[in-house]
């Protein structure tokens, strides 16, 4: 990939993240409830916001993820994000990651960016395995993730140390042929 995709939905563009975005990505981001379970502690401030763009632009030139801004056709403002992160080419696997504004929960737009995403991938990235790790109190994830056809493989004790203390994580995982044949 060398030119960002834009992926549209029926109610949702899926971009590229700018610069021009970091007041609206502030806002959920330094949100304690949306940061609950992402592995870092609530943003504070635009400079936060800054060093995060910076990365979501480095895994993309490295070639090792992508990560899409989430907005509303109508509204254009950044309300989350979700992509891949950890790809390890040789073995055509990522790892999915998202998030989305508190104020958009419950309204099913989570599932579908991340249905967007997921068939890109599997039709232009070349993957075969995308895993999602997930804590065992983060219950709307996992809900998630299972009803796009992820399947809980187990239980990884103490995987991650975030926040200052080490997080156990489920791990959950679609291949391209679960994809295919959802």
């Amino acid at each position: 990939m060398e030119i960002f995709p834009i992926l549209e939905t029926n109610r949702l563009v899926l971009r590229k993240v700018t610069k021009d975005d970091a007041e609206d990505i502030l806002k959920y981001l330094s949100d304690e409830e949306v940061m609950k379970y992402y592995g870092l502690d609530p943003f504070e401030t635009i400079e936060d916001v800054m060093d995060e763009i910076s990365w979501y632009q480095s895994i993309f030139e490295n070639k090792t993820g992508i990560r899409w801004g989430i907005s509303l056709k109508e509204q254009g403002k950044m309300i989350g994000s979700c992509g891949f992160h950890n790809r390890v080419s040789q073995h055509s696997r990522t790892e999915i990651g998202f998030e989305l504004s508190q104020e958009y929960w419950g309204q099913g737009i989570a599932g579908e960016a991340i249905g967007a995403i997921l068939q890109y991938s599997f039709e232009h990235m070349d993957l075969n395995r995308i895993e999602a790790l997930i804590e065992p109190p983060n219950l709307p994830s996992q809900k998630l993730v299972e009803k796009q056809g992820f399947v809980r493989e187990g239980l990884l004790r103490q995987y991650e140390y975030t926040s200052g203390k080490f997080d156990d994580l489920y791990m959950y995982s679609m291949l391209k042929q679960d994809f295919e044949s959802r």
